[in-house]
Parts: structure tokens; C-alpha cells; sequence
């Protein structure tokens, strides 16, 4: 009778589990690794105020819906626009506390870089941000024009 040894999927690198690690099963996949070298953080040569404007259109873009479809004025004809000014104050409030981030912590090895890459990466982020809502706000302010091109009902 042949008897195996039980598969071990976490293990405490070099044997030691005093030393700590992150590595899972999950996130040190082949995948999982190109998946996050490819986000707009890590992308490799990649100016800052374009990260910030990628990372702030997705924001801004994502943050309108919960404002729209789950504010208290979601039922009234001004839900769309509250939820666009709800989505720019979040993204503003954003902005404000990655400009401080940049200023008083400005490491030259992170992606963005110093201070003014901070700076910059901010300054996209605010412009995309607001842009991304802009988006989602024009997006559901005339779902129901979209959705008579398709023939369906809303």
C-alpha cells in the first residue's frame, strides 16, 4: 500500500513560521501577478498624471450609481444629479487626502515618485474622477433614451 503525504497548500517560508509572508495560493499565481503589474498603479512607464486620470475616470465613474439608485432622493426627478455631486464630493475628498499623502510621505520608489508626481498623480485623479462621474451621470440621465435605441423597457 502506497501512502502519500498530505498536499500542503500554505506553508511558512523556508520552514520558519516566526517569518512572515503574504504570499497564498491566491496571489502568487502567474495571473494574479500580471493582473496587478498591469494596473494602472504599477503600470510600468506610465507618467503619474496618467495613472491619476485612469484611477480617478474608474472612480468617478463607479461612485455615482450608490449615490443615484440607494440615496434618499432616489426616487425623486433630481436623484441622477445628486448622485453626481455625492460622487464629485467623495472624489474631491479623494484628491485632498492624496495631495497630503504626497506631501508628507514622498518616496522615490513608489511608482508615482516623489512629491510632484504626487502632485500630478492628484491633479489627474481629480480631473478623471469628476470626468468618470460626469460619465455615469450622463449615462443614467438618459438610460431610458439608450434603452428605446434597444427596445427595452426600463
Amino acid at each position: 500500500m502506497v501512502q502519500s503525504t498530505p498536499r500542503v497548500y500554505v506553508s511558512a517560508p523556508d520552514g520558519d513560521p516566526q517569518i512572515g509572508s503574504f504570499s497564498t495560493p491566491i496571489n502568487n499565481t502567474p495571473q494574479i501577478k500580471v493582473f496587478i503589474d498591469w494596473l494602472p498603479i504599477t503600470r510600468p512607464n506610465l507618467a503619474p498624471i496618467a495613472r491619476g486620470l485612469e484611477i480617478g475616470m474608474a472612480h468617478g465613474y463607479w461612485l455615482v450609481g450608490p449615490f443615484t439608485m440607494l440615496g434618499p432622493l432616489r426616487s425623486e426627478p433630481v436623484g441622477p444629479v445628486i448622485g453626481l455631486l455625492g460622487a464629485s464630493a467623495i472624489v474631491l475628498l479623494m484628491t485632498i487626502a492624496l495631495s497630503i499623502y504626497g506631501y508628507v510621505t514622498p518616496l522615490k520608489d513608489t511608482p508615482v515618485g516623489d512629491s510632484r508626481g504626487w502632485s500630478e498623480f492628484a491633479s489627474g485623479f481629480l480631473i478623471g474622477g469628476i470626468g468618470g462621474a460626469v460619465v455615469a451621470y450622463l449615462l443614467l440621465a438618459n438610460a431610458s433614451l439608450i434603452l428605446s435605441g434597444f427596445n427595452l423597457a426600463l
